[in-house]
């Protein structure tokens, strides 16, 4: 392998919704540098900052009949069972839903955690609460989709956040997609949830670290599929 071959191996993909927010940074850390150089060098670590939080890396998701994978990655801030959002049409009665915190440290690109049909898109105009708290479910800002496939109906809901001024999504309803296929990203902090079929169990429990499209949260075709954990 030569060496260009070897440091583009090592280089992180942005994203191109980085571009715009990358450009304003190196153009400000310029003009700072010609007013006073100790700020030029914090606009210049900012612009390294923006360049880290829009990454976009590959993801190696397991393929499998019935498998569900994080759409986000962060921490597992919750998994509890809960009624859905009425605009996702997913019923009245408490399903089981994994939510997942996004800092602003984490990758932001998120991905879709089953393959199928996307049957329904929303957004709803909100607040921009902390994503952390429970309440911020119901009434931050927040673009849901329903995904269905072979196995049943999968809700997946972006959330705004605190610092999160903007849900952008890279999919359309009605259109067929892949599990750990890109469907949108969520600038600067914030919170993806995913509700379950009824009688599903989640496979991941609160304080884990998921990695979008790879980490696997539920298995779709063993309903009555369980786990313990232990921290150590």
């Amino acid at each position: 392998m030569s060496v260009v071959n070897s440091i583009r191996a090592q280089l992180v993909p942005i994203h191109r919704e980085g571009y715009p927010f990358i450009g304003c940074f190196a153009l400000l850390s310029i003009v700072l540098f010609l007013f006073w150089s100790p700020l030029g060098w914090l606009g210049t670590l900012a612009t390294l900052w923006c360049s880290y939080f829009f990454r976009d890396p590959p993801r190696v998701t397991p393929l499998g009949d019935g498998l569900v994978v994080a759409p986000a990655d962060g921490r597992v801030s919750q998994v509890t069972s809960v009624v859905p959002p009425v605009e996702l049409g997913l019923g009245p009665a408490a399903l089981a839903r994994v939510s997942i915190f996004m800092s602003v440290f984490d990758c932001h690109v998120n991905r879709s955690p089953v393959g199928g049909r996307i049957e329904r898109m929303v957004y709803k105009a909100g607040k921009f609460l902390n994503a952390d708290l429970d309440k911020a479910s119901e009434d931050n800002e927040r673009n849901g989709l329903v995904i269905t496939g072979a196995r049943g109906r999968v809700g997946v809901v972006q959330i705004a956040g605190l610092v999160a001024r903007r849900i952008v999504p890279f999919v359309r309803e009605g259109e067929e997609i892949g599990a750990g296929e890109r469907i949108g990203m969520i600038r600067f902090g914030s919170r993806v949830d995913v509700y379950l079929p009824q009688g599903v169990r989640p496979l991941v429990t609160e304080g884990q670290i998921a990695t979008a499209g790879e980490t696997v949260i539920a298995d779709l075709a063993a309903r009555d599929l369980g786990r313990t954990f232990r921290v150590s």
